[in-house]
């Protein structure tokens, strides 16, 4: 079963480059934005984010994104298309999907990233085991492998 779950991207005019599209650089920024805001949405009462003691915190361990077509400044709200695609000991899995609109009849894909997520204790500098309730979490927002070109090539 996927679990997506879609976040809305106001675009700012100034997120534009000299090439008169979203500048590559902002993708990123709006892959945090996407992410902070769902993981500190409540689920079943808690979000991820109040599952994180004081000693830890997750850190980006890799991310990698595929542009697909420009995107353009709009007052129409863009999105970002966010899903869990796996659960490891300490780390996890985010896929996303960047549209031009919020609604998904006939937008178009600018770009699909992912994301490793690493949960690292603030006093040892290590990585942690993520505990079951945050396993949970994550698991509720399950979805496919994100879908690169190259993978499909080779």
């Amino acid at each position: 079963m996927s679990t997506v779950h879609t976040l809305p991207l106001h675009l700012r005019f100034g997120d534009e480059d000299s090439y008169g599209h979203v500048n590559n650089v902002r993708y990123f920024q709006f892959l945090e934005d996407a992410r902070v805001q769902l993981m500190s949405r409540p689920a079943g009462g808690l979000s991820f984010m109040d599952t994180i003691d004081p000693d830890h915190y997750t850190l980006v361990g890799r991310q990698e994104i595929e542009y697909l077509a420009p995107l353009n400044f709009s007052t129409v709200p863009a999105a970002v298309d966010l899903w869990t695609t796996a659960v490891g000991v300490s780390s996890f899995d985010l896929g996303y999907a960047v549209r031009d609109r919020i609604e998904s009849a006939g937008s178009v894909t600018s770009a699909i990233a992912a994301t490793t997520m690493v949960l690292v204790s603030r006093s040892t500098g290590r990585s942690v085991r993520l505990s079951g309730t945050q396993k949970d979490i994550l698991g509720s927002w399950q979805g496919e492998p994100v879908p690169f070109r190259r993978a499909r090539t080779r």
